[in-house]
């Protein structure tokens, strides 16, 4: 068998998703970007929180990182970092300036979700962007209110070897677009969104506000912001790893119209 070697990667990070309980690394986030030469690449597991204060980057900041194909993941675009390799090179790109963004992500846009899937069931990438042709609403589904006992297990684990982290609280809701795509045949996609951002938003909104005016806030800033019509909006997908193909909406891209002033960007 051919032995595979680790490999430097220069990756910008465009989406980094909520974290989860890890039955092995007390607390996962699956973090994706651009690697120029790659297209989008997958890197997971990174326990984020855990990485020494240097170490953590934002999105829109380039990284440099060594990593092997993940062999437990069958998805070609996953890759497994060496955490201690992990160095943010740099400045995150500017908040205000969307070009040079632009110039790295959008050469590897898609028509639509279609076309993503399409190519991915003939083997290719579980991950893409595309521009959806009209985004109609941004729900959300209550679930459970806290961790189970299996996950509040796997998240106390990592006490008795490094110091505490702040708790991690259970998001009680699955957020979810539903949006047309620019292709034949589409009638309506309505699938979840798992970026970090919205869980970070319910519970700063959560802080201030009634759960119900949180939930709306949540809503206003996804739909009527990130999706309105000053905007070009790209959703950044991926599939999530069980099952392999159903599709998630990791993050998104909206770049200001180029007649608009650009909005305001909160990158984590």
């Amino acid at each position: 068998m051919t032995r595979v070697l680790p490999r430097p990667f220069r990756v910008l990070i465009t989406v980094k998703t909520y974290p989860r309980p890890s039955r092995q690394y007390e607390e996962l986030v699956c973090m994706a970007g651009v690697e120029p030469t790659l297209g989008f690449v997958r890197l997971y597991p990174i326990s984020f929180r855990r990485l020494p204060y240097e170490q953590q980057y934002r999105k829109y900041q380039w990284i440099e990182v060594t990593a092997i194909k993940n062999a437990s993941d069958p998805r070609p675009d996953s890759y497994r970092p060496r955490a201690d390799t992990i160095r943010a090179v740099g400045k995150p790109l500017p908040a205000g300036d969307w070009a040079e963004r632009k110039d790295v992500v959008l050469p590897f846009a898609s028509e639509s979700l279609e076309q993503i899937q399409h190519a991915r069931r003939e083997g290719g990438p579980s991950l893409g962007l595309f521009k959806p042709e009209a985004v109609s609403d941004f729900d959300w589904e209550a679930t459970h209110r806290d961790w189970t006992p299996p996950q509040r297990a796997r998240l106390s684990q990592g006490k008795l070897f490094a110091e505490d982290l702040t708790p991690l609280e259970k998001i009680p809701y699955d957020f979810r677009y539903r949006f047309r795509c620019n292709a034949p045949g589409c009638r309506t996609h309505h699938i979840g969104i798992s970026d970090w951002e919205v869980g970070r938003l319910y519970l700063r909104m959560r802080e201030q506000y009634a759960e119900s005016t949180a939930l709306e806030k949540v809503r206003d800033k996804f739909l009527t912001q990130l999706c309105g019509p000053t905007v070009d909006t790209y959703f950044f997908v991926g599939t999530s790893r069980i099952p392999y193909e159903t599709w998630i909406i990791l993050g998104v891209f909206y770049p200001p119209r180029q007649d608009q002033v650009p909005l305001p960007i909160a990158d984590s």
